[in-house]
């Protein structure tokens, strides 16, 4: 009988505790915020490059692992910011009925961070907007736009533009592309004069952008000649977009990544190239922006 009870208790110390965690266990709530998030693309890119490459290397996994409701958007990969406004529109109004939700947090990298904020002021989306978070957006262009658009010659900017129309329509799936009206819509005299007169930021929309930044060279390599030209017109950036353009709302810093590395440049600030992104966890970082929208209740 005692042998029985001493058996008896034994099972019980062991199982118990278990029995304690596997009850007490919760799901990650760290990223779970009171609205979803959208997620939109920049230039050049779709949701899914090729049908294969996700554009959002690794982030989406990473907030969805922390509990986030994360939804991606597709517009064409080139094409003027009005058209692609019009796109994310559609799709963003579909994301808000499907998810049961009367807002959602935009975070746009690039050219998504125009489109979006074109679609807010402009669209009549402001209302349906909780959050609005801008990565390296061209906020006052790009003199990398300035030099393709107004430095080339006309016959051969045109010829060029056709050309990526053509490929983007057939590789990339693009509908009707217009790369020639982009390379104007991210000049800094449209920018500055024209774009962001009359897009203006909504009352009511948290604004907050982040820039990128190069220190002493991009670890993607093939924009090294970019980030130079850029370094001497425009002072740091991120191979793209320098760190004054990329301003807009609660300016939150630049991201430079651990102190050996080379810094973050463009497709560095999404994961790119395929996670190899040294000194900077890109996925961790779009945590810490949703986990940060969380504790401001959004």
């Amino acid at each position: 009988m005692k042998r029985a009870a001493l058996i008896a208790v034994l099972v019980l110390l062991v199982v118990t505790p278990g029995l304690v965690l596997a009850g007490g266990s919760t799901a990650p709530t760290k990223c779970k915020t009171r609205y979803p998030v959208v997620l939109a693309h920049g230039a050049g890119v779709t949701a899914k490059v090729f049908g294969i490459v996700d554009a959002w290397w690794g982030i989406e996994d990473a907030i969805e692992d922390e509990g986030g409701n994360v939804y991606i958007t597709a517009v064409n990969g080139m094409d003027g910011t009005a058209a692609k406004a019009v796109e994310f529109k559609r799709q963003y109004l579909q994301i808000l009925a499907a998810a049961r939700t009367s807002k959602a947090n935009i975070i746009g990298h690039s050219h998504g961070t125009l489109y979006t904020r074109y679609a807010i002021s402009n669209l009549g989306l402001s209302s349906k907007v909780a959050s609005y978070t801008s990565l390296s957006g061209p906020h006052r262009g790009s003199c990398i736009a300035d030099i393709l658009v107004y430095k080339l010659p006309s016959p051969l900017l045109s010829m060029a533009a056709s050309v990526i129309d053509v490929a983007y329509s057939l590789v990339m799936g693009d509908d009707n592309p217009n790369t020639l009206q982009m390379g104007y819509d991210l000049c800094t005299d449209y920018m500055i004069n024209v774009f962001n007169p009359n897009t203006p930021n909504v009352s009511g929309v948290y604004y907050q952008s982040w820039a990128a930044k190069a220190k002493w060279g991009c670890p993607s390599v093939y924009m090294e000649p970019t980030w130079l030209i850029m370094k001497a017109i425009e002072g740091d950036n991120d191979g793209l977009v320098s760190v004054n353009s990329a301003k807009w709302g609660n300016y939150r810093g630049a991201q430079e990544a651990a102190w050996w590395s080379p810094g973050v440049d463009h497709i560095n600030m999404v994961g790119h190239f395929f996670g190899l992104t040294p000194g900077f966890d890109a996925p961790e970082f779009y945590v810490s922006i949703v986990k940060d929208l969380k504790s401001r209740g959004y």
